[in-house]
């Protein structure tokens, strides 16, 4: 039998699937797609994500395929400077195409040995006390111990399950596509500068290294009654002409696409031996670019959760832990999406406020709140009372012997010990302790979940064992 199978080979899903391999889990990753998709829906990469990839080990291959930005406009286009004194070591936004971040994670997730089954679609699932039973397109029936549904905002698996999706529908729908243009680079550059003051859903921009395509982005002329078929290149043209006045004779499509701005949360983000993780359990608009970073850490979340399930030593209630930390996160989102949604409208009223939104923005305090609130560096778990660290994820601190993060690439708990008298024995299978000290952190010590995120400060043993417990199940030997 597999151990969990894994709808959808997005990012979402080939990150989940890599956390549990780290943990010896058998895991089947079942990818509709024959092919991958060259559809470039996400351009980048933030703070947390790239703290993410730090903590398993995969940035510099990352870093290697992409371009750091420190510049503002994340949070509704409103063009502010990169804050200063971010909560992090990684303060810069990682531009790198979705299609690039797919096949890293492939690679990634390959290497430490998932299986990836491609042109696998899913059309039907049952469970039972035991296991679930996933029926595929061909006939062929699976059995796993659990399922996650990677699948998108469209998720078969969670209308499969029937978990009510409630939110707003699409009420403006946007046009991407990838293609040539005749019009000159100087033209271009004059009509995005002219019409971007007005129109702030409007974009077009080089895309590779000077092989002369184009990726354009403009409003549609409504809601397409089917949205999963394509726009074509006259829909382009003809949205151009109204929009900017000119088509930049855009031809030779590589790829299109459409979007809308619906914001929708699942109900819930699991059933029995089922769960939902990354576009599956909410949608919204792309505004912040915060689509792809969410699901993300949705699977960073869940990986060790899950895994523990499998492996027996998961303590009670927490794998219900992940929808009661992860769903709230996704709640804000939606919610500061829907904010950034106003203050793009081009009525008075909302320009008033967005007026008012970018005069506040020149305090420093708020412009990092902002986008701290953005980059998901200011997402605190709700652990307890205790010291303001806990249920915090902490940044890569520099110890005596290194950094923190190159202590985490496998995805265990960690004992952070600067006192030198703390003990993780009982857990040494699951947690790994560290004595080293660090002139960034005034504690004696604190204990990190394998997410990054602090479960304990302090130095005494008793109260240590008790958070060992609680997170990491029953000691042994």
């Amino acid at each position: 039998m597999i151990d969990v199978i894994v709808v959808g080979g997005g990012p979402t899903g080939l990150m989940l699937a890599a956390e549990l391999r780290l943990h010896d889990v058998r895991v089947v990753v079942l990818e509709r797609d024959a092919e991958p998709t060259s559809v470039v829906r996400s351009l980048g990469m933030h703070v947390r994500s790239i703290e993410v990839l730090d903590q398993r080990g995969l940035l510099e291959r990352f870093l290697a395929h992409g371009k750091q930005f420190r510049v503002g406009g994340y949070f509704a286009g409103i063009s502010k400077a990169w804050p200063e004194r971010m909560d992090t070591a990684h303060g810069y936004v990682l531009g790198i195409p979705q299609p690039v971040t797919e096949r890293l994670l492939t690679a990634h997730a390959t290497d430490v040995g998932v299986e990836i089954r491609r042109g696998s679609e899913l059309v039907g699932l049952r469970q039972d006390e035991e296991a679930v039973t996933a029926e595929l397109a061909d006939g062929t029936q699976l059995r796993t111990r659990y399922l996650v549904g990677c699948d998108g905002g469209r998720s078969t698996v969670r209308k499969l399950l029937g978990v009510g999706f409630p939110g707003e529908p699409t009420r403006n729908e946007t046009l991407l596509g990838v293609m040539e243009l005749t019009a000159p680079q100087d033209e271009v550059v004059e009509v995005m500068t002219r019409v971007r003051r007005t129109q702030l859903r409007f974009g077009v921009g080089p895309v590779g290294d000077g092989d002369g395509l184009y990726r354009v982005v403009v409003p549609a002329a409504g809601v397409a009654e089917d949205r999963a078929v394509a726009p074509t290149i006259e829909d382009f043209r003809q949205q151009l002409q109204a929009t900017a006045g000119t088509d930049f004779g855009v031809h030779s499509p590589r790829w299109l696409s459409r979007f809308g701005d619906a914001t929708r949360l699942a109900e819930r983000y699991r059933v029995g031996r089922v769960l939902l993780a990354g576009d599956a359990a909410h949608v919204h608009p792309p505004l912040g670019g915060q689509g792809l970073n969410l699901g993300i850490q949705d699977a960073f979340n869940l990986g060790w959760k899950l895994a523990a399930q499998v492996a027996g030593w998961a303590p009670e209630g927490l794998l219900d832990t992940y929808q009661a930390e992860r769903r709230p996160v996704a709640a804000d989102v939606l919610d500061n999406t829907r904010a950034q949604t106003e203050l793009m409208s081009l009525e008075a009223g909302p320009q008033a406020v967005r007026k008012l939104v970018a005069e506040l923005m020149d305090f420093e305090e708020v412009n990092r709140y902002l986008i701290e609130k953005i980059t998901a560096v200011s997402v605190r778990y709700d652990l307890g009372a205790g010291h303001d660290l806990r249920g915090r994820r902490l940044r890569d601190v520099e110890l005596k012997r290194g950094r923190l993060y190159g202590l985490m690439h496998r995805g265990r708990g960690l004992l952070l010990d600067q006192t030198g008298g703390l003990s993780v024995a009982g857990w040494t299978d699951r947690v790994d302790r560290v004595v080293d000290v660090s002139e960034e952190l005034d504690v004696p010590a604190l204990l990190l979940r394998p997410d990054g995120h602090v479960a304990w400060v302090g130095d005494d043993q008793q109260e240590l064992r008790a958070e060992l417990s609680r997170w990491f199940g029953v000691a042994r030997g």
